[in-house]
C-alpha cells in the first residue's frame, strides 16, 4: 500500500522540529516510518497514521477518536495505534499525536 506523500511531509516537518534533529525515513509495513536513533516513531499507511505510543498508553488512548488496534496482520500490535485520515486534517490532532509518538520513542535505547 503506497502512503500519502502530503501527509509524509506533515510528519516529517512536525517530527524534525519537535525532535531538533532529522529523522531517519524507512519504508516499512507498506508505508513509510520515521525512526530515531533505531527506533520507530510514527509511520504512515495510506492515508492513515501509525503511532507508537508504547504498551503503558495503549489501552487509553484506543479510546480517542479516530484511533484503532493495528492490526492489519491479524493480530493486533500492542503500543501502535492506527488513526484515522479524517482525524489528521486537523492540525493540532496530529501534533499531539506526533508529541506522544516522540516522548514514547525518546524513552527507548538507541539501536
Amino acid at each position: 500500500m503506497a502512503f500519502d506523500p502530503g501527509l509524509a511531509e506533515r510528519v516529517r516537518e512536525s517530527l524534525n522540529h519537535q525532535a531538533g534533529t532529522l529523522l531517519d525515513e524507512k519504508k516499512m509495513f507498506g508505508g513509510l516510518c520515521f525512526l530515531l536513533a533505531g527506533n520507530m516513531v510514527a509511520g504512515i499507511l495510506g492515508d492513515d497514521l501509525i503511532a507508537r505510543v508504547g504498551a503503558s498508553a495503549y489501552t487509553g488512548l484506543l479510546r480517542e477518536p479516530g484511533a484503532a488496534e493495528m492490526d492489519f496482520t491479524g493480530r493486533p500490535m500492542k503500543g501502535m495505534i492506527m488513526v484515522d485520515a479524517a482525524v489528521l486534517d486537523d492540525d493540532a490532532a496530529l501534533q499531539l499525536w506526533l508529541s506522544r509518538c516522540l516522548a514514547f520513542a525518546m524513552t527507548l535505547p538507541p539501536k
